[in-house]
């Protein structure tokens, strides 16, 4: 697929039940690369009983399913993989341990060089934008300048999170970052979760990836 594709991040908190019916819904709008299970308050009981449930909704869906910062919750859940992204010691850790059988990723970094020593370590992406800040209607500039210079000029892929309203979608995609995270604008909209899916496709389709030459 020669343009972005979506990232999905799960609110800090939900009910369960409700959550795997909001993904079923999610992968009937169109194409869901991956699924961030993020539950940062949450102990390791909470987080394996919810990536239990919903782990195998994801991978039905056909996306990627991933457990926010605990990989005991994630390597029980069968999840396919974790994002870590508390020290540049756990990331190691983790790509130690579920490499090359699952996926790693990380992000939340200030510095540029601590980036770059991040993706030194052989994670599967970078996450530009910080999970724990409340999202404003556009993507935050940081978050924008930083995924439009890594993905100009390094090879692991990134990822950039995206505002809470639908209209931030084009400025993200133009950054070049192979994958576009939502997180308010899926499960805070008013329309119905597939309806906000099938047009975040739409947009994304717009903004294919430059020819290689």
């Amino acid at each position: 697929m020669n343009r972005p594709r979506l990232f999905l991040v799960t609110p800090p908190e939900f009910d369960i039940s409700d959550m795997a019916a909001k993904l079923e819904q999610a992968f009937a709008g169109g194409d869901v690369a991956c699924v961030l299970i993020y539950l940062p308050g949450a102990g390791t009981k909470a987080v394996q009983e919810a990536a239990e449930k919903l782990v195998p909704v994801i991978q039905q869906g056909g996306a990627a399913a991933l457990v926010y910062g605990d990989t005991q919750a994630a390597g029980r859940s069968g999840a396919d993989g974790v994002h870590v992204d508390t020290s540049l010691e756990d990331i190691k850790l983790a790509v130690e341990s579920f490499q090359p059988e699952r996926i790693v990723g990380t992000g939340g970094t200030k510095l540029k060089h601590d980036t770059m020593e991040a993706a030194e370590t052989g994670v599967d992406y970078i996450f530009f934008g910080k999970l724990s800040l409340d999202e404003k209607e556009k993507a935050h500039d940081k978050t924008l300048s930083g995924a439009s210079w890594w993905a100009e000029l390094f090879e692991t892929p990134c990822v950039a999170m995206a505002g809470n309203s639908m209209e931030t979608l084009a400025e993200v995609a133009k950054t070049g970052a192979d994958f576009v995270a939502l997180k308010d604008a899926v499960w805070q909209s008013d329309a119905d979760v597939s309806s906000v899916v099938a047009e975040a496709n739409r947009i994304l389709e717009a903004h294919p990836f430059p020819e290689m030459e």
